[in-house]
């Protein structure tokens, strides 16, 4: 049988690691400055000095794997280094028991390889900021550090053995797995095929599909049948919006239960402040019950969990439950458990932002992922957004109110420089020509400060300098990154009052293009199937998120007939933002048209809450009769599933949404709970200085196709998504209001579905 692999730092963690869980703030390297400074610690080392040496060993059927830092085979010295901030006296205790347990399982694995008999172990401090070493030295017996080596090895073990026959159940219940609805939907056994090829042949895949054919399971069987013959590790099933979680939980729980007990452990990931059960309380031991002891009490949970992922999925509601049975922390539970989990359902931002967990897991494990990424045209603003960064003058004022004597230096010269830039700036926006180094080596001072000051009062509770801070080690990181797939740019900020206005402004480092930065994560899976009812153009999705050239693409036809829907477009309504409170008497006269022929539940979508709202109070004073419900700004999710619950079979009435927004996606409204929609909107994005200079920069990036990247095929989009609400299955039937005359165009037109035809109301 082929051994269980484990990585030295792994195996340390899951054998080593005790104490409490203790998130307090500690001033730690970017990855960058780690890679840097183990460099440079390489560099001082005399030329026979071996950095980075690969080392191995095995033992009863486990293999150890790892790189040491460096070895020097004259002093007999093996080095591990470990690059810190602030005073080294105040690493803690159980960080320093995990470091030492990696350098013996090292120094085991180095004499056996050698025939060693004995060896010296260093354990290297590099300061970042001072750039000195603090070397702590034992020397061991070789028999010594093998015995060590065997302990960890035999607590692992057990675990390791439960882990392989897992394996071996889950890829033989998987290869025999039969698609749980008995035959596929029209459509859905193309876009299973096309998503198993990808898998076997390793390549990135771009499925457009139509709404309503089952996506979500005609993705996730595939890859799950893909599993045994690619011996892939892992599936990471990421969506944009929390509807799209829910609905791969419910086609993972449709799988699972398809067989009696499906060796399948399946795990929700979800955001800290949703799963935190105090958030009054700082993650450390010394305030939060469920991080004291964390550690010691997590092996007790990891097992209960992998026994309760027999009967059920990993998600938010079970992993509480078992995290409470246990005292820990249920959000930090989730975060341990992916290493053990063979399906993770989490946001994009696991995967794909700067530093993320998923990504970061993979690599160091070398796991054989497939990734799925839900809703995938979600996919570029959630990629800019991830690659961005900006500051706040009015953070930075709030910050030096209250701030320590030692940092108002520090702040008053950042301050001085921000009022430079102010001077220079000639209107409310512009972009700069490039980064301000003045400004920014002013930020890079601070953030060396504020760590040095953290460091020193690791107990001090400020949270607006703390806040501040994290924003500007944030924009540093980027600005380290710049280059022509961003814009610097500055402009007046929202928090400014009118007295102020002037001296406060927001810098931002705003990403344009993120293929430079997905590009990678593509390249790192087995493959990646993106899939959307709105690909279109897919050269557009290309370019902008970088997929690798040879990316295959699919187009599934869709399975329902231009009956299904009648399709009408109002050509004499312009919802232009000139025209838009004109345009009201005629939207709310067609609508209540449309409600009196044919008494139903509809959604009708407009471009922003304003415009809604008077939509809305205009209908409501000319139709009385007819129930109206409006969505609010900022709906949590239990307001955003009440108001879906309304739309019942039996209830009449019209939702008015935003396009673009919550009830635009991911939203199942099948048969009599939505027979109808209007979109009065053609959903291109504000015409405003940021989006013109974005149009800009993508010219020059794309070859002149500015205009329809950041406008014309984004607003598309939405309007195609939100028509998608209506026909859901075989047996719909509904209507769709186009209310814009730019309708009738002919590129318009073609962003729209094939199968829709249109036809041209008179008003």
């Amino acid at each position: 049988m082929k051994p269980y692999s484990v990585a030295v730092r792994a195996l340390c963690e899951f054998t080593a690691k005790q104490g409490d869980l203790d998130l307090r703030f500690t001033p730690a390297p970017s990855a960058q400055e780690g890679i840097a400074g183990h460099a440079l610690v390489a560099a001082r080392r005399p030329a026979h000095y071996q950095a980075e040496l690969a080392l191995s060993a095995e033992f009863q059927g486990l293999l150890v794997r790892g790189r040491a830092d460096g070895f020097d085979a004259l002093l007999g010295r093996l080095e591990e280094v470990k690059t810190f901030k602030g005073r080294v006296e105040q690493i803690p205790e159980n960080h320093r028991l995990l470091h030492w347990a990696q350098l013996k399982v090292y120094g085991a694995m180095l004499c056996q390889a050698q025939g060693l008999a004995e060896l010296e172990l260093a354990l290297v401090y590099f300061n970042i900021g001072s750039q000195q070493e603090t070397m702590l030295i034992e020397r061991h017996a070789a028999v010594d550090l093998q015995a060590y080596f065997e302990l960890l090895c035999g607590r692992f073990l057990v675990w390791a053995e439960q882990e392989l026959a897992h394996r071996g159940a889950r890829d033989s219940a998987l290869s025999a797995l039969a698609f749980p609805h008995g035959s596929f939907r029209p459509g859905q056994r193309d876009l299973a095929a096309g998503v198993y090829r990808a898998a076997q042949t390793g390549r990135c895949l771009m499925a457009q599909a139509p709404t309503g054919i089952g996506k979500t399971v005609g993705t996730i069987f595939p890859l799950l049948k893909a599993c045994p013959t690619q011996q892939l590790d892992k599936i990471y099933f990421l969506a944009a919006k929390t509807a799209g979680r829910g609905l791969a939980l419910e086609a993972l729980s449709l799988l699972k239960n398809s067989v009696m007990a499906l060796p399948l452990r399946v795990l929700e990931l979800v955001a800290r402040d949703k799963a935190c059960e105090h958030p009054d309380k700082a993650c450390h031991g010394e305030s939060c019950p469920l991080a004291r002891g964390f550690y010691d009490r997590l092996a007790a949970a990891r097992a209960a969990a992998v026994s309760a992922s027999i009967g059920k999925l990993l998600d938010r509601a079970t992993l509480r439950e078992l995290a409470l049975a246990h005292e820990i922390c249920p959000y930090y539970l989730s975060q341990e458990l992916v290493r053990w989990s063979d399906v993770v359902v989490g946001d994009y931002n696991y995967y794909f932002d700067v530093s993320a967990l998923l990504h970061g897991l993979m690599q160091a494990n070398q796991w054989r992922v497939a990734v799925l990424v839900d809703e995938a045209h979600n996919l570029v603003e959630r990629g800019r957004k991830m690659y961005s960064a900006d500051l706040d003058q009015a953070s930075l004022r709030a910050a030096r109110l209250n701030a320590p004597a030692g940092l108002k230096k520090p702040l008053d010269r950042l301050h001085r420089q921000w009022n430079e830039m102010n001077k220079e700036q000639a209107e409310d926006y512009h972009v700069l020509g490039g980064l301000p180094l003045k400004f920014l080596a002013a930020v890079q001072l601070l953030n060396a400060a504020i760590s040095e000051h953290l460091a020193d009062h690791p107990t001090e509770v400020n949270a607006t300098l703390q806040t501040f801070y994290f924003e500007a080690l944030h924009f540093v990181r980027m600005a380290e990154l710049f280059g022509t797939h961003s814009l610097c740019d500055l402009s007046q900020s929202s928090k400014a009052s009118a007295s102020l206005a002037r001296a406060n402004s927001v810098l931002c480092l705003r990403n344009v293009l993120p293929a430079p930065f997905l590009g990678p994560r593509f390249a790192a899976s087995r493959t990646t199937v993106l899939f959307s009812a709105t690909l279109q153009p897919m050269q557009y999705f290309s370019d902008i998120l970088g997929l690798p050239p040879d990316t295959a693409r699919l187009e599934v036809a869709a399975p329902f007939a231009a009956e299904q829907l009648r399709v009408s477009v109002a050509g004499q309504i312009s919802t232009r933002y000139q025209q838009r409170r004109a345009s009201l008497p005629a939207i709310v006269d067609l609508m209540a048209r449309q409600f009196e022929a044919q008494p139903g539940n509809y959604l009708a979508f407009f471009s922003s809450h304003d415009y809604l709202q008077e939509a809305a109070a205009l209908f409501e004073a000319q139709c009385p009769e007819i129930t109206v419900w409006k969505q609010a700004r900022r709906m949590a999710e239990q307001e955003q599933q009440a108001f879906l619950d309304r739309l019942t079979p039996d209830s009449q009435g019209i939702g008015f949404v935003v396009l673009g927004g919550s009830f635009g996606e991911a939203v199942d409204l099948p048969g009599k709970r939505l027979i109808g929609a209007f979109i009065a909107t053609l959903g291109l994005p504000q015409v405003n200085a940021v989006n013109q200079q974005i149009k800009l920069r993508l010219d020059q990036l794309m070859g002149g196709a500015g205009y329809d990247y950041t406008y014309l095929y984004p607003g598309l989009q939405k309007v195609v998504q939100a028509a998608g609400r209506v026909i859901r299955s075989s047996s719909d039937c509904g209507v769709l209001h186009l209310m814009d005359d730019r309708y009738g165009r002919r590129e318009v037109q073609a962003l729209l579905p094939s199968w829709w035809c249109l036809s041209h109301c008179q008003q």
